[in-house]
């Protein structure tokens, strides 16, 4: 559980670095999000996903 809270705490880390580093170009990616097809935000989901997934079982092996 407590590799979970520091999973977490490193999301937010990395979230809130891109938005205090590149703020305006955040907001204009933010503008940009709703003329993405789903389907597209479907497999970007599902490609962070595979990629997180490897590089925690990177990590633990």
């Amino acid at each position: 559980m407590q590799d979970l809270w520091a999973a977490f705490g490193l999301v937010i880390l990395l979230e809130g670095a891109l938005y205090a580093l590149f703020p305006n170009q955040m907001v204009e990616m933010l503008r940009k999000l709703p003329d993405i097809p789903p389907a597209s935000l479907r497999v970007m989901g599902i490609v962070a996903v595979a990629i997180g997934w490897f590089v925690v079982h990177m990590a633990r092996a």
